[in-house]
């Protein structure tokens, strides 16, 4: 068995006496979950079994570039991630915008290509868009009007309320005066991105909490973040660096192949070639993987995690030998392409400029050859960025997310467990949980923490004080509904 254990971390045998906790799975939510244990003085073994810590947020070498695996924002609601990047010093590394201002362009447009922005001013919910919507040259006047109308409607929804998991969002939009442009020029230019799913597919309670939260409960509720270095710098080099300083033992290239309760009430995790003893085990794995680790007994319903479906995310990667767009992102309109950002300085490109297309909802494309997806998508670009035309293309490549996120398809609900099971000292965590969030960092982060405060609680052991907390969090297993994240 080939296994690294981080520099820093001592041998299981030679750890200090008292409470062991594993973590199983070393994403966002796992690493979050071994950080808040440890911080309360909890033995934490992290177990991984790819070479790197990070789950879906990741980078990986092309010749000399760094790639991320795909593009990931958070928005300024997100302070459960934001906590996460103090908590492993890279809040520097991935600043948000002074103030949310997003350029759309829709280049299928009879007069020729038109430019468009979402910004905000500093006013109050819900003046701070309203001098940008007026002027949003993508919508009618009275579609704008409609608009507003819609979005007070929504405001006024109660995310508490468990019917709103049965209804579609798209049908809840066209019963409140939406129309199809409406929903493709505003609606779905935000929920594809944060959602993964068009509105006529997603639970209008998953769409409230991103709209009410992102947009219509602070000015500066969606201001935007990103990452200005690769995710890996975050999300594997310094978050195992975090973990080393605060005593975690972390096993990478280790995958975990049973999880089971003795008669005594501990636990035991088998490795190839090793078996852990543990008094708490978290599984901060996707939920087919939590399928097959988790004892008989442990849900009431297991198969509801395989009722939990996925959805896709896309990207191209194109590299220019000019500088072709100016900005740091865009959205279309229009055309197949959803959103491009510039990664030129992220990758360490030194010649030319490297643009990343964000597809999310990309079941249609995500099995595509790469060629086909180059005639494809190509030409799109050249259509939405003049720059692009007589740019030559230095490369071309694809990276491909097929269970990127859970689909938040209506009663998607009802099937996400909580951090508890009903085996004492046994803990999911993931975002695909019951957080009250979409599947984004920010999901995966607060179930971390909800996991985590679970397992404090039966350990005995008081919670850090510089924990991230929500209203109500401190001492529960799981979060209640909450606030959320934006593009993953």
């Amino acid at each position: 068995m080939t296994r690294v254990t981080s520099s820093g971390n001592p041998p299981a045998g030679d750890a200090p006496a008292g409470r062991h906790a594993v973590v199983v799975g070393g994403g966002l939510a796992g690493a979050t979950a071994a950080l808040a244990l440890a911080d309360a003085g909890v033995r934490v073994t992290l177990l991984e079994g790819r070479p790197r810590l990070g789950g879906l947020v990741f980078s990986f070498q092309r010749g000399d570039l760094t790639v991320d695996n795909g593009q990931h924002v958070y928005l300024r609601c997100c302070t459960a991630y934001r906590w996460f990047l103090d908590r492993i010093e890279g809040a520097a590394l991935a600043p948000l915008q002074n103030r949310l201002d997003v350029p759309v362009i829709d280049a299928d447009r009879p007069e020729g290509r038109r430019l468009g922005r979402l910004r905000r001013d500093p006013l109050p919910v819900p003046l701070h868009l309203g001098r940008s919507l007026a002027a949003y040259p993508h919508l009618s006047l009275a579609e704008r009007a409609n608009v507003g109308r819609a979005a007070l409607a929504l405001k006024g929804l109660d995310l508490a309320d468990p019917a709103l998991d049965d209804q579609d969002f798209g049908s809840w939009l066209a019963a409140h005066g939406q129309s199809p442009r409406a929903v493709e020029a505003l609606w779905d230019l935000v929920g594809v991105a944060t959602l993964n799913a068009v509105a006529g597919d997603a639970s209008l309670a998953l769409a409230a909490m991103v709209f009410k939260t992102g947009l219509l409960s602070d000015p500066g509720a969606a201001d935007i973040g990103w990452a200005h270095v690769p995710l890996g710098d975050l999300h594997d080099r310094l978050t195992r660096k975090a973990l080393d300083s605060a005593g975690v033992r972390t096993e990478v290239r280790t995958r975990v192949t049973s999880v089971s309760r003795r008669d005594d009430g501990s636990w035991s995790v088998q490795v190839p070639g090793e078996t852990l003893d543990a008094d708490a085990v978290v599984l901060a794995v996707p939920q087919r993987e939590a399928y097959d680790l988790l004892p008989a007994g442990a849900l009431d319903d297991p198969g509801r995690l395989l009722g939990i479906g996925t959805a896709p995310i896309l990207n191209l990667h194109v590299v220019y030998d000019r500088t072709v767009l100016t900005s740091p992102f865009f959205a279309a309109l229009g055309s197949p392409v959803q959103w491009v950002f510039d990664r030129t300085r992220a990758s360490g490109l030194r010649e030319g400029q490297y643009l990343a297309v964000s597809q999310s909802v990309a079941q249609n494309d995500i099995d595509e050859p790469v060629a086909v997806l180059r005639e494809r998508y190509l030409p799109e670009l050249e259509r939405l960025l003049p720059g692009t035309r007589g740019a030559t293309v230095r490369d071309f490549f694809v990276t491909r997310e097929r269970t990127a996120t859970f689909a938040p398809a209506p009663g998607v609900g009802r099937l996400r467990p909580g951090a508890r099971t009903k085996a004492p000292g046994l803990y999911l965590a993931g975002a695909w949980t019951a957080t009250g969030w979409p599947a984004t960092m920010e999901g995966a982060v607060r179930s971390g923490v909800g996991a985590a405060d679970a397992a404090l609680s039966s350990l005995g052991r008081p919670r850090p004080r510089h924990l991230f907390a929500w209203d109500g969090a401190a001492g529960r297993g799981a979060p209640g509904p909450a606030v959320r994240e934006g593009l993953r």
